[in-house]
């Protein structure tokens, strides 16, 4: 420019021109600071505050009662009748004094654990003239199709009484399927129906241990066992699930079971008296969790559930990060969904009481399913990283610090076996509550994909045999870069990270240990960098 004969601009006037934008955009921030941001972020804290009391209350309250079952041993043949069957019995009515059981496996594309699911459920120990194994096929690839109908075809030259059924389309997906398959004539004769995913296997005493239960109570619906993991130590991410799953199941549904005979019907792993399943209504498809649909219908009509925790049925945990997403988007968006749809419902209902329609409402609905996500996500990892940039803002200690030590702590207990990686399931389990508190909204709204249905990808062996035949330097290359980048986590990084950043000039509570770490975690997500990476072929 020199050369053209046109000055140049002095190195002192760039900085000044630098400067006045500066200057302006701080002039403009204290302006908005004081009268709008300041009173928001308040409001923000004294919600957020409210939730986390909410949540810290409702997880003692379990904490508590788990507390009490245990020094009382207060096991479940000690609530409900229970009385061991063999085959002698009734030697006189012979099989016929045996409830007639069908069992249910809905799949979809199931190449890689079809064989175990139907072994396994075809292994089950009845006796063989009353007791039907039904697999629910809606697989789309007709190799797969061919598969599984040959696999039913070698069990039945056995002698199983098994049934490949089919149907036109996927209408209503699992719920769907079920619901064909209660249609069947051969079905009305049977008393009961043990339902498992296709990745679920049921050691042989399966009914043997659930079945005496419905037989010998008859207010009892359901009995759901209790999964256990196959693959929990296959990677950092599936030990994180497990960790969350084991609080599930030996707090939440142990103490539902104790003291309302009230929870959610896991969909798979559990046996239904067929008579309540048809009283409450049968299977719906109107929300992604057709499973706690129908356990609320069959509560309002009075049924009761219960929950045997020593009872272990072996599945496989989604180990690839895009499986876990769809899995917990069906599992947050469903019930937030649900809950919309029946809270009238609930509130009317004249056959339960008072105390269990605020059990339903308040504790399973409101504070687990919807409360926990956004205490997680927006008090956690919105609101007090941005009291770091309004100092005028404070979050109590009690709020920050010791409620969710505590909580955490009582999450621990469920899986003593993994609390040396507290910290990485605390930082992981407030990534994806960005992911389930989106979700939740979805449910909440009916936005667009609220009814979004994505099967669970089983991996079973086809990984290890992937990683045999290919060098995992080669494999990893093939993992396509949009599969694997997820916007909203790097955005979440990168403020948590300029949060940190602003703290360490300018903060006083020391948040920049958490921020970091957080940041991290969240920019490891964004990437896609955890999980199992499955080549592509």
């Amino acid at each position: 420019m020199a050369g053209l004969g046109l000055p140049l601009p002095e190195w002192g006037t760039v900085q000044g021109a630098r400067g006045d934008a500066a200057e302006q955009v701080a002039a403009a921030w204290r302006q908005v600071k004081a009268p709008v941001v300041e009173p928001l972020l308040r409001l923000s804290v004294a919600l957020c505050l409210a939730m986390s009391v909410m949540l810290f209350a409702e997880k003692v309250y379990m904490a508590v009662v788990i507390l009490v079952l245990r020094l009382l041993g207060r096991r479940p043949e000690r609530r409900y009748r229970w009385e061991p069957m063999s085959d002698g019995d009734d030697l006189e009515k012979g099989s016929a004094a045996y409830p007639m059981v069908l069992v249910q496996i809905p799949m979809y594309n199931e190449r890689e654990v079809y064989q175990l699911s139907i072994g396994a459920a075809c292994g089950l120990s009845w006796p063989s003239d009353r007791i039907i194994v039904q697999v629910l096929d809606d697989s789309t690839d007709p190799v797969v199709k061919e598969l599984v109908r040959m696999e039913c075809e070698r069990w039945a030259t056995k002698g199983v009484n098994v049934r490949y059924e089919v149907r036109e389309s996927r209408r209503g997906y699992k719920a769907g399927a079920l619901r064909e398959g209660m249609k069947r004539g051969y079905v009305r004769g049977c008393d009961v129906v043990a339902i498992f995913d296709a990745d679920f296997q049921p050691e042989p005493d399966f009914l043997w241990r659930t079945v005496p239960f419905l037989l010998h109570n008859p207010d009892l619906a359901l009995v759901q066992a209790r999964w256990t993991f196959v693959n929990a130590d296959e990677c950092l991410m599936t030990r994180m699930q497990e960790m969350s799953l084991d609080y599930h199941f030996t707090v939440e549904q142990e103490v539902g079971s104790s003291t309302y005979a009230f929870f959610g019907f896991n969909g798979t792993a559990g046996v239904w008296r067929i008579s309540a399943l048809n009283e409450a209504g049968g299977w719906k498809d109107r929300t992604t969790v057709e499973d706690m649909d129908l356990a609320v219908r069959a509560s309002l009509k009075g049924w009761k559930f219960l929950f045997l925790g020593d009872l272990m049925v072996k599945n496989e945990l989604p180990s690839t990060l895009k499986a876990f997403r769809y899995q917990q988007h069906r599992w947050s968006c469903g019930p937030a969904n649900l809950f919309r749809k029946m809270l009238v419902e609930i509130v009317r209902n004249k056959k339960v009481t008072l105390w269990k329609k605020i059990h339903v409402i308040y504790n399973f609905f409101f504070v687990r399913k919807i409360i926990a996500h956004f205490v997680t996500f927006v008090f956690y990892c919105i609101v007090i990283p941005a009291t770091v940039l309004v100092p005028e803002v404070e979050v109590p200690k009690w709020g920050s610090v010791y409620i969710p030590t505590i909580i955490t702590f009582l999450n621990a207990v469920a899986s003593p076996r993994s609390v040396h990686l507290i910290v990485f399931w605390i930082l992981f389990e407030n990534v994806m509550s960005l992911h389930r508190t989106k979700a939740t909204l979805i449910g909440l709204l009916e936005a667009g994909r609220v009814n979004e249905w994505v099967v669970t990808e089983k991996l079973g062996d086809a990984l290890k045999m992937k990683m045999a035949s290919k060098a995992s330097k080669k494999s990893r290359m093939s993992i396509r870069i949009g599969d694997r980048l997820h916007v909203l986590e790097l955005g979440v990084a990168a403020y948590l990270f300029f949060c940190g950043c602003y703290d360490i000039a300018f903060g006083k509570n020391h948040y920049f240990l958490f921020l970091f770490l957080q940041s991290i975690a969240f920019f490891v997500v964004g990437v896609g960098y955890v999980g199992t990476f499955v080549p592509h072929s």
